[in-house]
């Protein structure tokens, strides 16, 4: 009967390595469509958060009404930064965007003072941005608040429908993962039926013979998800030496946050799986196992 199980356990080693392969390039498949998953996003958020709105201040407003000013804009949730754009800031700003220099023969009120400032990713939308300009324009002090309707409306469908493509396609390919990782296991686990149902046969318990193939399985659901961590991390690594613009999106806790995600997923469904193909086997008459 030893020599039986060893056997067995000897047939059972080359699909625990083709159970460990086959975990591990789904999981680094998953990976890499979760890391390309965080950079849309993070993507998506540069753009919205470089939106800037113009607070045009009057001529004659005095320095303390400008800075109170500056310090109420200051202290609501939608700003991320602001900036004070005096005349001579603006004009620079004009000829640099290659306008012409008219100040020689006029002066620089074409060009007003204002406080310019970007606003935080979940405030970038046109109902906000109106709420917003009602409520700086109320300001005595404040002539006009411009920001770009147009283009915060369209980048706004625009990223609504990548949103939901990302979504789909993030979703799908969890349902693949899972399908695929769970038939690996459960083909491994064949190789196994004969040796799972002696150990039935001469009184094992369930749990005496599914607990060992269990411990199995998480271990190699470690190993396969370490593989796939260390691999998605060379790519994320390349692809950023050869693509230094890729850095600006880095995100370490939402990466970190990924690998532990594949850990657990490697894990969870390598055990799950295993222990299933232990019952159906278990449960399973002897002439259904040929």
């Amino acid at each position: 009967m030893a020599q039986f199980g060893k056997a067995s356990s000897k047939r059972g080693k080359p699909s625990y390595f083709m159970a460990i392969l086959g975990v591990t390039l789904v999981l680094f498949l998953l990976g890499l469509v979760g890391w390309i998953t965080i950079n849309s996003k993070k993507l998506m958020q540069y753009f919205k958060e470089s939106v800037e709105v113009q607070v045009f201040l009057k001529t004659d407003i005095q320095d303390t009404s400008r800075i109170s000013l500056q310090e109420y804009i200051q202290a609501k949730p939608y700003t991320k930064k602001l900036r004070y754009t005096d005349k001579e800031t603006a004009k620079k700003e004009w000829l640099q965007s290659g306008g012409e220099d008219f100040t020689e023969f006029l002066d620089n009120a074409l060009l007003p003072t204002s406080i310019d400032f970007t606003l935080k990713e979940q405030y970038v939308d046109s109902a906000q941005l109106a709420l917003i300009k009602a409520d700086i324009s109320q300001n005595p002090n404040v002539d006009e608040v411009r920001y770009p309707n147009a283009i915060v409306g369209k980048m706004q469908r625009n990223f609504n429908v990548m949103s939901l493509a990302l979504a789909g396609v993030a979703i799908l390919i969890a349902i693949m993962v899972i399908i695929l990782i769970d038939n690996t296991i459960r083909l491994a686990m064949f190789s196994n039926r004969f040796l799972i149902k002696t150990m039935q046969m001469v009184g094992a318990t369930r749990w005496f013979i599914a607990k060992p193939l269990n411990v199995r399985a998480l271990i190699n659901g470690a190993i396969s998800a370490i593989i796939a961590i260390a691999a998605v991390y060379g790519v994320i690594a390349l692809a950023e030496k050869f693509l230094p613009d890729l850095k600006a999106l880095h995100d370490n806790t939402m990466i970190l946050l990924l690998f532990l995600a594949l850990l657990i997923i490697g894990i969870f469904i390598s055990v799950f799986s295993t222990h299933r193909s232990v019952i159906k086997y278990l449960r399973m008459k002897l002439d259904d196992l040929y």
